[in-house]
């Protein structure tokens, strides 16, 4: 299948994952200007904050305020991330925000009890109980991550196997529920993929579930985040969480030289498919003043491209005028 899609949808993870990782906590105020910018540059979906122990992660102590503080756009979902049942519940608890059901998936042992602090197996049964849990709440389960699905700096090469065990036992669990599936999310958490693995860990997922929707979440650890894209694309993917001027990354990578590097950048991805002809939605020039509006309140140059170089767009408007 090499069939590119008519438009895609990047889910922006910036205002969360990339504030989380920074050491410092930055102002409100700030956080709140770049959500607004994010949202009127068309973005459908932004996960603002995480629900998580301020203690633990002091820079989303104020997730309450800051759902509080933005300008909610009509046509967005403002989303959170939650890891356990005090986290979800604050986030119950918080009316601006839109709860979206999601279910993980970790591949290899190391990782799971790094990040999660139990193993793969015993990880898997709590998905159990969080899928139960939506359906009594009448929330909608819409995605589905497998986590490290290429591979991890901890436990090593992951067989294309340890994915799809994970599909199969979720569409087993779905159907035994008259629910549908969600999404399915393989999450390049580390930055192992490479276009070839991309197409080959897809098209063994569609295989298992043919109608089921199937989205990436890729890291530009080692700098194939692009190709990674463009070769899903490719496979007819249209689904994409992505980071604004690549804020973000994973802590517990467990590299000697540190964590991964952030999610593929939003503009970045966005040029690429607008270039091609993909629609995406999204206002290009307003979503690189935003990226801007990032490396600014980061207070360093940030490692998005199109924010620096600028879009193509001025030159044929220039080109056009003479």
């Amino acid at each position: 299948m090499s069939d590119l899609p008519r438009s895609v949808e990047f889910h922006e993870e910036g205002p969360r994952e990339g504030f989380q990782m920074e050491k410092q906590t930055f102002p409100l105020a700030d956080r709140v200007a770049l959500i607004n910018a994010l949202s009127a540059a068309g973005l459908k979906q932004i996960q603002v904050a995480s629900f998580v122990s301020p203690r633990a992660v002091p820079q989303m102590a104020d997730a309450p305020e800051l759902f509080a503080a933005i300008t909610k756009r009509p046509g967005t979902r403002y989303t959170a991330l939650w890891l356990n049942d005090n986290g979800f519940e604050r986030a119950r608890a918080c009316e601006q925000v839109d709860l979206d059901g999601k279910l993980m998936f970790y591949t290899t042992e190391p990782f799971s009890q790094r990040n999660n602090n139990c193993s793969v197996a015993e990880g898997r049964e709590r998905q159990l109980g969080w899928l139960d849990r939506y359906i009594a709440l009448g929330i909608p389960v819409e995605k589905a991550y497998v986590i490290t699905a290429f591979g991890c700096n901890l436990g090593g090469p992951v067989p294309v196997s340890a994915v799809t065990d994970h599909i199969r036992w979720l569409i087993d669990a779905c159907a035994d529920r008259s629910v549908p599936l969600p999404a399915l999310y393989l999450a390049d958490t580390m930055g192992w993929a490479n276009p070839e693995e991309i197409k080959r860990r897809i098209a063994a997922v569609r295989e298992l579930a043919p109608d089921a929707a199937i989205g990436l979440h890729l890291h530009d650890t080692r700098g194939a985040g692009g190709a990674n894209v463009y070769a899903a694309l490719q496979m007819g993917v249209r689904l994409f969480d992505s980071s604004v001027a690549g804020l973000g990354g994973c802590p517990f990578a467990g590299h000697k030289h540190g964590g991964a590097a952030g999610n593929i950048c939003t503009e970045d991805m966005v040029f690429m498919c607008e270039e091609m002809g993909i629609e995406t939605g999204i206002d290009l020039e307003a979503l690189i003043e935003a990226a801007r509006l990032a490396e600014r309140i980061i207070g360093r140059p940030l490692s998005g491209h199109v924010m620096h170089s600028g879009s193509l767009k001025a030159f044929r408007e220039g080109a056009a005028a003479h």
